[in-house]
């Protein structure tokens, strides 16, 4: 590419690393990415301590590893390591610092770490809580904290918390709660900002209420709550002029199984198996995107960051975005060459699913263990088993070649949409290395999409496409 910088794609970051609930920000001349950290072919949500990459502005995709930039071990609740770190944010204080807010897997209060740098080294720094010292969430009262955004403006920070189950109706909504300059004392006392599913009648939010992941951002000059609603595949949002609310619902900003896009599939097909969904948005440039996750494993406890270019209209209002495998790139990727078959944006079968856990549905694997550097891929490609590519700038295409192994006795076919014409076949034989299997085919120029298809008995895994 122009000035030799690295494509970007998605997931943004190495395909062995597994750091969902992206929380970006720009510092300086870069983007900083803080989130929870799940496991490869994890057990249980957000087991490692928290790990910080960035990247410079002008390369997106160029993400440098920033270490380890607090351990779960560090909060005094938590000193045997037996509670998880959930999905965390930072803000910066009137006092320049860096303070980084979470909650623990088995209580309910927020904890507070800070730092000199956006990258840490995290130190504990005390809990949220009342001014007679009586932590927040646990006030007779208080519902329970979650999964805390923040906002600094002036010598006040407004802290956004909650979860709320289909059923309870002890949880009422998304709240906001308002902190003083210390960045741990509470001025004013929770209220709620957004409905959860049990309060959303007549509110606006219905059928997209509060459910986790609550976040914020101000956008010229609105305020933007960022949260996942009740179908959890769904990052949506609701705006302000204040961001202390009333917050007006606005709409879906991204869905990890692409539901509600009706622009080359019906609007009410998953196009990959979903899950929870966490994220946020950024300004980058003078562009807007929204960080989300993505499920592997097919399991719900090893996910991936991903991010997707949005479209701020005049009125404030945000169209939903697809799930492509180009998010951070600028535009689509130059269609010649070799790509993971990691990057895959849509995976599906003949028995579609919004939800991860089919076991019969292909999924994204790596091999070795958590912390092993090994390239993911495709697996559990039985037949129609599909794969998802969007976008290749294309030009002059003549001939793909798949990177193959397992035990398979079929063929792949190659299309340019989901339910296109075959513009290739490929026959493919066990292997039990990796083996490269070729067509001819005619791709026509332009900007499109790549489906590889599996058809036949056994069960093949694909780990990459050369485009020629």
């Amino acid at each position: 590419m122009a000035n030799n910088k690295k494509q970007a794609v998605n997931p943004y970051l190495p395909s062995w690393e597994y750091v969902p609930d992206g929380e970006p920000y720009v510092f300086g001349d870069r983007v900083y990415v803080y989130g929870s950290h799940d496991m490869s072919n994890g057990y249980v949500f957000c087991i490692g301590d928290y790990v910080c990459w960035s990247a410079p502005v002008d390369d997106l995709g160029s993400w440098r590893y920033e270490g380890v930039i607090y351990e779960k071990t560090a909060d005094p609740l938590n000193k045997d390591g037996s509670m998880c770190l959930y999905a965390p944010d930072v803000t910066v204080g009137p006092d320049g610092r860096y303070y980084l807010y979470y909650v623990l897997d088995h209580v309910s209060v927020v904890s507070v770490a800070v730092s000199d740098t956006p990258a840490g080294k995290y130190e504990f720094y005390g809990y949220v809580h009342y001014a007679d010292g009586v932590r927040l969430g646990e006030k007779p009262g208080d519902e329970p904290q979650f999964d805390p955004g923040v906002l600094t403006e002036g010598n006040v920070t407004y802290l956004y918390t909650g979860f709320c189950g289909r059923g309870d109706k002890s949880r009422t909504g998304a709240m906001m709660t308002v902190l003083d300059s210390d960045m741990l004392t509470i001025l004013e006392e929770p209220e709620i900002v957004a409905p959860g599913c049990e309060y959303e009648c007549g509110t606006g939010f219905e059928g997209h209420a509060y459910f986790e992941a609550a976040s914020i951002r101000k956008c010229r000059d609105k305020y933007y709550f960022i949260y996942s609603s009740t179908p959890m595949h769904e990052l949506c949002y609701a705006t302000s002029g204040s961001p202390r609310g009333p917050f007006i619902y606005g709409g879906v900003l991204v869905s990890n199984c692409d539901l509600h896009i009706d622009t080359y599939k019906p609007a009410d097909q998953p196009m990959a198996y979903g899950a929870n969904n966490h994220g946020s948005m950024v300004e980058i440039n003078g562009e807007w995107y929204i960080f989300y996750h993505r499920q592997t494993n097919g399991s719900w406890y090893s996910r991936q960051g991903c991010a997707e270019k949005l479209t701020v209209l005049s009125d404030g209002s945000i169209p939903q975005v697809e799930i492509t495998s180009c998010g951070l790139n600028g535009g689509p990727l130059v269609g010649k060459g070799e790509y993971p078959a990691y990057i895959a944006c849509h995976l599906f079968y003949q028995k579609p699913g919004m939800y991860v856990g089919d076991p019969y549905a292909p999924r994204i694997v790596q091999d070795g263990r958590d912390g092993d550097e090994l390239p993911g891929y495709v697996a559990n490609m039985t037949d129609s088993a599909t794969a998802g590519f969007k976008y290749f700038a294309y030009k002059d295409i003549g001939k793909i070649t798949l990177w193959v192994r397992g035990y398979t006795g079929g063929q792949f076919e190659i299309r340019t949409t989901w339910d296109g014409e075959v513009l290739a076949t490929i026959p493919v034989r066990n292997a039990n290395i990796w083996e490269a299997f070729s067509a001819p085919i005619a791709i026509p120029d332009g900007v499109g999409s790549l489906y590889i298809t599996y058809r036949g008995g056994g069960n093949a895994s694909l780990r990459s496409f050369v485009l020629e």
